[in-house]
């Protein structure tokens, strides 16, 4: 049954520039009230005088700004425009209408309010600065787009200098997704983590991040390429980031690139722009797993790659099993803050990735292994489960 309402036009149809450019006209955010104006009365409570009263309450005791300001439930989206989407380094200004599209994603799907920030330099100290002098405007910051490997510097900073939550949605988000996803297609197949290979293409912040949780989810293997072949200990010219990965990775000492990666592999999670020929799918283990998620382009065609898969997933939703970041980030932020976390855990993530798959085990099947990112579920799950989560953690 179609179910696009009568007077919407389905995802599927091609997209035009006129209705783009159309629809982000002005920018897609704006500022309302949320106290009533309406008469004198209401005016001098919302603002002077009554507003000094409050002023001189929060210099008294600060803690009080969580109940009377909206900094602890705003998020800061920031970026500096150096890998933003499939476009690389654009600059700070071509990216503000992803993070107005983000914060837009936080009100819809996580009932939080969030404001874009996009900095001017790239100098990691320097952002760590702007965003410690902005803290008291904010309570939390999803980094977006940052290039790696700086990312991986600039998120560890922000972690130990501000007391907030604090994630790289490109690195996290998609992690948790991934895990979520290969929950919802070893029930469909009837496997077991433990028991797989999983191979992953892309040693930026996606593919470490997505490394870290699988092996956190205890799967049996994980192997990395980049663009240099296959991560390993004792190769020459890896980054400190990709010599710790080599270390807890490839097990079985692999070497090559990805041809000599893939073949036998339970599990491929293409996170990088590289195109995978049919016969290295074909390599793969029986009943295998692709997700192939880079965007505009997966690294192989679903239909390609489901003559030799069984579960075949992309980031893209014009074909079955999108792996979304909306379906993870909303809610984990929304999580954090409700149980007044000052970080995000690797155990609020796997709990996270938990929520997400349980959602979806009602309706399982090889093109539905996650729920819909439209899904109105999907959000206070993954907040409720996040939320329990820092509580058990120790840092709510």
């Amino acid at each position: 049954m179609d179910s696009t309402p009568a007077n919407s036009t389905p995802a599927s149809a091609a997209l035009t520039d006129e209705e783009i450019f159309r629809a982000h006209e002005g920018g897609k955010l704006a500022v309302e009230a949320t106290a009533s104006l309406a008469d004198p009365r209401a005016l001098a409570i919302a603002y002077t005088p009554g507003v000094a009263r409050v002023s001189r309450a929060i210099a008294e005791d600060p803690a009080l700004a969580a109940k009377y300001t909206w900094a602890h439930r705003l998020v800061a989206v920031v970026s500096d425009g150096t890998a933003v989407l499939g476009l690389g380094d654009i600059g700070p200004s071509a990216s503000l209408p992803v993070m107005e599209g983000k914060a837009a994603l936080f009100k819809t799907f996580g009932g939080l309010d969030s404001i874009p920030l996009v900095l001017n330099t790239t100098d990691v100290d320097e952002i760590v600065e702007t965003l410690v002098r902005l803290r008291p405007s904010f309570g939390a910051v999803n980094l977006e787009d940052v290039a790696a490997p700086r990312c991986f510097e600039l998120e560890a900073r922000l972690i130990e200098a501000l007391d907030v939550p604090v994630m790289h949605d490109d690195q996290h988000g998609t992690a948790v997704v991934v895990l979520a996803a290969l929950r919802g297609a070893n029930t469909v197949l009837g496997k077991d983590v433990a028991n797989q290979r999983a191979v992953i293409s892309g040693a930026g912040a996606a593919g470490v991040a997505c490394a870290k949780i699988l092996l956190a989810a205890g799967i049996g293997e994980v192997t990395v390429v980049d663009s240099r072949g296959i991560v390993h200990v004792g190769r020459d010219g890896l980054n400190p980031v990709k010599a710790q990965l080599a270390e807890v990775t490839n097990g079985s000492g692999l070497r090559g690139g990805i041809a000599e990666a893939l073949r036998g592999a339970d599990v491929f999670v293409g996170v990088s722009s590289s195109l995978v020929p049919e016969e290295l799918i074909a390599s793969m283990a029986d009943d295998s797993i692709v997700f192939a998620l880079s965007n505009p382009d997966p690294e192989v065609h679903p239909e390609v790659a489901g003559r030799h898969a069984a579960v075949v997933a992309t980031g893209r939703s014009d074909f079955p099993n999108q792996i979304n970041n909306v379906l993870a980030f909303p809610g984990i932020f929304r999580g954090a803050l409700d149980a007044g976390a000052k970080r995000i855990t690797e155990g609020m993530k796997l709990a996270a990735a938990n929520a997400i798959a349980a959602v979806a085990s009602d309706d399982l099947a090889v093109d539905r292994i996650v729920p819909s990112a439209l899904d109105p579920r999907v959000g206070p799950e993954v907040a409720a489960a996040v939320a329990l989560a820092a509580r058990q953690d120790g840092v709510a």
